[in-house]
């Protein structure tokens, strides 16, 4: 009955540093209060804009936004692969730190450079409790799909 909901953080910042053409560290930070609701798929009837209110309210209190006002990645290696890096690294949500393994996959996009990545999370490893409601009837999966896409000039 719920929707499958697609959301984006507006406001982030990706830093990586170089040795010569090989990259040797990168930081991602993410502002949690960034957080918009782009779309919810299925459900009985469309998601409206003030339900799309009340997503992202629950959302940012499931995150404790206040508390945990950013969602950041630091690598400790990169390594190069066939499709583009792996990085290697730890990510912190709600203030626990797990290690992660992101793969970015890196196109050739004329001008530009596409590089993209999907990554799962699992909330409750990061004390995360997932909003539900109806005694559960209606809830967000534990498991979410994180998914990354940037692109910069050559």
């Amino acid at each position: 009955m719920g929707h499958r909901l697609t959301i984006a953080m507006a406001s982030w910042r990706a830093d990586v540093r170089w040795q010569g053409k090989k990259p040797v560290s990168a930081e991602l930070v993410v502002d949690v209060d960034s957080l918009q609701v782009i779309k919810g798929e299925g459900g009985v009837t469309p998601l409206t804009g003030p339900e799309k209110g009340v997503v992202r309210s629950n959302a940012l209190k499931a995150l404790n936004a206040k508390k945990y006002p950013q969602i950041t990645f630091s690598t400790e290696g990169i390594s190069k692969t066939a499709a583009g890096y792996q990085l290697d690294g730890t990510v912190e949500i709600h203030g626990t730190s797990r290690p992660q393994t992101v793969e970015l996959a890196v196109e050739d996009s004329g001008g530009v450079w596409v590089m993209s990545a999907s990554v799962p999370v699992v909330q409750t490893q990061f004390g995360v409790k997932p909003y539900s409601l109806f005694v559960g009837s209606l809830k967000v999966a534990d498991e979410v799909t994180l998914k990354f896409t940037a692109r910069h000039p050559k």
